[in-house]
C-alpha cells in the first residue's frame, strides 16, 4: 500500500500539469485562428467584391442592401471593358516590360549574390552593408534622378526607359545571398576539386540547390513588374506605350463614376494572369521565403 500511495503522489502533479498545458495551447490556437480569419477577410473581401461586381449589372451594384452574389450574372462587362481601352496593346507592353525587367533582375541578383557569398574582394562587408541600407530607401525618392537620367539618354516613352531603372533590386540580392550562404561548403569544395569554375559552380551546383529561393525571387520580381504603376506612368506619354495598371486607371477615370462593373472587369484583366502564376508556384514561394528567413 505504501508503494501505491507513493505512486499516486508522484502521478497527481503531472496530471494537473497536463490539464493546464492543453488549455493554454487551445487559447493560443483559437487566437491564431481568429487572427487568420481576420487577415483573410481583410485581404479577401475587396478581391471577392471585385470579382462579383464584374458579373453584376450597374443597377445591382448600387442597390441596397448589398448582394454578395449576382442575382442575374452577366458577362457583358468584359467585352465592354476590352473595347473601352486598347487592352491588347496594354497586355503586350506589360508582357515585354515584365519579361525583360524580371529576367534582368534575376540574372543580376544571381551574380551579385554569388559574389557576396563566395568571392573575396576588398570591402565586401561594406558593400553588403550598403546593400542592406538600400533596402531602407523608398523607391519614390529615386524617381526624380532616374527620370532626369532617362531624359538625358533620350529614353522617354521607350521600353528601355521603363525597364532599365528597375533592373536591379537589393532585396533579390539579399534573399539569394542568404540562400547561397546555407549551401554546405563541402559540396563547393568537391566541385572545385573536380575542376569546376565559378560559372559552373553557380549554375550546376548552387542554383539547383537554392532553386526555391530563386523561384521566389523571380515570382516576386514578376509580380512587382506586372503591377508597377507610378514609373511607367511618369516615363511614358503615349497610349501605345502604356501598361495594364495605367490602362485600368484610365478606365476608372472614364467609366468609374457610372459603370463600376466595367471597371471591375478591367481590373480582372490585370489580376488574373498574376494570380494564376501564384497558384502554380505557391509552394516554391513559401519554401523560399522560409529558407531566406531562417538561414543566414
Amino acid at each position: 500500500m505504501a508503494t501505491i500511495n507513493e505512486l499516486e503522489h508522484s502521478v497527481k502533479p503531472t496530471t494537473v500539469h497536463q490539464r493546464r498545458l492543453p488549455l493554454s495551447l487551445l487559447g493560443w490556437r483559437i487566437a491564431g485562428y481568429l487572427a487568420l480569419i481576420i487577415t483573410v477577410l481583410i485581404i479577401g473581401l475587396p478581391v471577392y467584391w471585385t470579382v462579383m461586381a464584374s458579373f453584376k449589372e450597374t443597377r445591382e451594384i448600387y442597390s441596397l442592401p448589398v448582394t454578395w452574389w449576382p442575382t442575374s450574372p452577366t458577362l457583358n462587362n468584359f467585352p465592354a471593358a476590352w473595347q473601352a481601352a486598347p487592352f491588347g496593346r496594354y497586355y503586350l507592353n506589360s508582357f515585354i516590360t515584365t519579361f525583360f525587367g524580371a529576367g534582368i533582375e534575376v540574372i543580376l541578383a544571381l551574380f551579385s549574390a554569388y559574389a557576396l557569398a563566395y568571392l573575396h574582394f576588398p570591402r565586401k562587408d561594406l558593400v553588403f552593408l550598403l546593400l542592406l541600407a538600400a533596402l531602407m530607401v523608398p523607391v519614390e525618392i529615386t524617381i526624380v534622378p532616374n527620370y532626369l537620367t532617362i531624359a538625358r539618354l533620350g529614353w522617354i516613352n521607350t521600353y528601355q526607359g521603363i525597364i532599365i531603372p528597375g533592373a536591379a533590386i537589393a532585396y533579390g540580392t539579399f534573399l539569394l545571398r542568404q540562400a547561397f550562404m546555407a549551401v554546405p561548403h563541402e559540396i563547393l569544395e568537391a566541385a572545385r576539386v573536380d575542376g569546376a569554375g565559378h560559372l559552373r559552380i553557380l549554375f550546376s551546383v548552387v542554383a539547383p540547390i537554392t532553386q526555391p529561393a530563386i523561384v521566389t525571387m523571380a515570382l516576386l520580381s514578376i509580380v512587382s513588374k506586372w503591377n508597377e504603376f507610378l514609373w511607367p506612368l511618369i516615363v511614358t506619354n503615349t497610349t501605345d506605350m502604356r501598361t495594364l495598371p495605367i490602362g485600368v486607371f484610365w478606365l476608372r477615370n472614364s467609366e468609374g463614376l457610372s459603370n463600376w462593373g466595367v471597371v471591375m472587369a478591367g481590373s480582372l484583366f490585370l489580376i488574373v494572369p498574376v494570380l494564376i502564376t501564384f497558384l502554380f508556384a505557391q509552394r516554391a514561394i513559401v519554401e523560399g521565403m522560409t529558407a531566406g528567413a531562417v538561414k543566414g
